[in-house]
């Protein structure tokens, strides 16, 4: 059998895996944080995502900063430690900073709606600000906990079996996957 016949259905199966979320969906451009400083860009339609920083609601809208990361394919941003800058997303009604905490992952959508001059410790930055129309908030990652080594450790344990304690006596190191509770629909906004 040719080997691009058996590649095609994984490939269309790894595509099927990356689906955009719906509220996610559409036309936007291609627009950085970073780039949207120089010049003028305001009104234009991005979709830009990382983890929160700090949530701050108002009396009509809450405000996140936002540590902006790559996003992959299915626009959940990518866990890497670069960054593209920080930005300022707003949307009408309250986001409860409990649930919105740092750390958490955020796709956002809107229009770049100028620009907003802020301290990041004795630093003045200058923060994108986006008029936002959908906030998306990222279930948790699972947590991989991976352990190197079990005491009591088989030395001989290895692609086949210890060859002196025989399968499953102590066994490779296992790997622990802790998945968080799933969120509950319509969690964090009144």
């Amino acid at each position: 059998m040719h080997k691009s016949v058996l590649l095609t259905p994984l490939m269309l199966a790894l595509a099927a895996c990356a689906t955009v979320p719906a509220p996610l969906n559409g036309e936007f451009s291609s627009l950085t944080p970073q780039q949207s400083l120089s010049g003028s860009h305001s009104g234009e339609r991005v979709r830009w995502g990382g983890e929160i920083i700090k949530v701050e609601p108002g009396e009509s809208s809450t405000c996140f900063e936002i540590l902006s990361r790559e996003l992959d394919a299915s626009t959940r941003p990518r866990s890497r430690d670069a960054s593209e800058g920080r930005f300022i997303a707003c949307r009408a009604g309250f986001y409860d900073p409990e649930v919105f905490v740092k750390g958490r992952e955020l796709t956002v959508t809107g229009s770049v709606s100028g620009t907003q001059v802020g301290r990041v410790g004795q630093f003045d930055y200058t923060y994108p600000r986006i008029a936002a129309d959908t906030i998306y908030l990222w279930p948790k990652r699972p947590v991989i906990i991976r352990q190197s080594a079990v005491w009591p450790y088989d030395p001989f344990w290895g692609p086949g079996f210890g060859p002196y304690w025989g399968p499953g006596f102590w066994g490779p190191p296992p790997v622990i996957i802790v998945k968080p509770a799933p969120p509950h629909p319509g969690d964090g906004k009144r």
